[in-house]
């Protein structure tokens, strides 16, 4: 979840958490990694100190965070974030991250992503349940919009529920099907004159309700082993999702999403990461509801775009890269930093007779940032991210997230 930073302050229960030795490092030259739980038992001896177990012992490793901070979809806002870790044997990370927020800007905001990993990685169990009420500026379809001219605000309220099961059917490969459900509801969009029940001459879901629900059937490769912040590996994500009519969904059309994550050490001795995402989404026939439009911001957990606010740029396509140089700024680990870039794209529509036309990807928008990061849990690998990034069509902002961006 992506978001402006004032004040953060971390409980962690219950602290146990294994050592974690950087690629390349004998743990004889290295000193041993710490997070804030380390530090607090030194200053103040009742806090428990960390084992050296951790998560093999089927310790869940829970960070509760409050945050006061800023952000500029959401302007001034309070929020409680959960993160929450476990193994099971011979299994990946089990991670569940969720938020209860409310913003200066009228919005109440909760949400709960959920990644379950049985013993043995047989099955994987993916959840993203969000209720949200939401007031929000939009600006708009394609990468010719401006943040200063056109701006429609649009209040609704959402729904959503995301649940897929995955079953391995080799080395790191899964298969799964589930179901997805889009619901937004009280949708009034105006601009600065009126109420609109257009935007960019786009009319699908701008006004009233809007339902998007589908089954969905997914492929995925994933070997990390931690998805909170990978030590290494690759993931391979694909999912097509055909909405019906048929299961409540106002119109007929079909989606694809593909997902591809890469982490590589620039030697076999560093500690160093650098990591690559593409994150891409196409409309394969047929006019989603305007909400449902691939947008930036808003993937599964709100990450894409560092720099650029949430829904800066919508299009039926969407295309998305990133890469991320991780690197430590005390030989501990307790202290990290990064520096990024990322670029994205959507497509143009037109609206020729009454009828939506598909475009072209005609531009491209770069953005480049750096931030810090801060151990809040070495069993997990679990750290505050604090990021900021200038879009060069003029955006810039804050970035707040609990684990890493990707």
């Amino acid at each position: 979840m992506a978001g402006g930073l004032l004040l953060v302050v971390a409980v962690v229960a219950p602290g146990r958490a294994q050592t974690i030795v950087s690629p390349g490092l004998h743990p004889a030259s290295a000193p041993a990694p710490l997070d804030v739980a380390d530090v607090g038992h030194r200053l103040y001896a009742r806090i428990p100190a960390h084992d050296s177990l951790g998560l093999q012992r089927g310790r869940r490793m829970l960070l509760l965070v409050p945050v006061v901070g800023y952000s500029q979809q959401t302007s001034g806002v309070a929020e409680v974030a959960l993160n929450m870790a476990f193994q099971q044997p011979a299994a990946n990370v089990s991670t569940v991250v969720g938020a209860a927020e409310y913003t200066l800007n009228n919005q109440l905001i909760f949400t709960l992503a959920s990644s379950i990993w049985r013993p043995n990685n047989a099955w994987e169990f993916v959840g993203d349940w969000r209720v949200m009420h939401y007031p929000q500026s939009t600006y708009g379809l394609g990468m010719f919009t401006s943040t200063t001219g056109g701006v429609v605000s649009m209040d609704y309220q959402y729904f959503r529920f995301y649940q897929s099961a995955l079953r391995r059917v080799a080395s790191g490969w899964y298969v799964g099907v589930g179901y997805q459900l889009d619901d937004h509801w009280g949708i009034t969009s105006r601009n600065s004159r009126r109420e609109v029940t257009s935007i960019s001459r786009y009319s699908y879901g701008v006004s009233g309700r809007s339902i998007s629900s589908g089954p969905v059937i997914s492929v995925l490769h994933d070997n990390r082993g931690n998805a909170i912040n990978p030590p290494g590996g690759y993931l391979l994500n694909v999912q097509y999702r055909p909405n019906l009519q048929a299961l409540g969904s106002d119109t007929n059309y079909q989606t694809l999403l593909l997902e591809g994550r890469v982490y590589l050490h620039p030697s076999p001795n560093s500690p160093n990461l650098l990591a690559l995402w593409s994150y891409n989404t196409f409309t394969l026939n047929g006019n989603p509801p305007f909400l449902d439009l691939p947008a930036t911001g808003w993937d599964m957990y709100g990450n894409t775009g560092r720099g650029f606010i949430q829904g800066r740029f919508r299009g039926k396509n969407f295309v998305y890269a990133e890469a991320e140089y991780r690197f430590a700024i005390t030989r501990n680990r307790l202290l990290g930093g990064v520096a990024f870039t990322n670029a994205q794209s959507v497509t143009e529509l037109s609206v020729m007779h009454g009828r939506v036309v598909d475009g072209t990807f005609e531009k491209v928008v770069p953005a480049v940032g750096g931030g810090l990061r801060l151990s809040l849990n070495k069993s997990s690998r679990t750290n505050l991210a604090v990021d900021y990034a200038f879009g060069l069509d003029g955006s810039h902002g804050l970035a707040l997230n609990l684990g890493e961006v990707f």
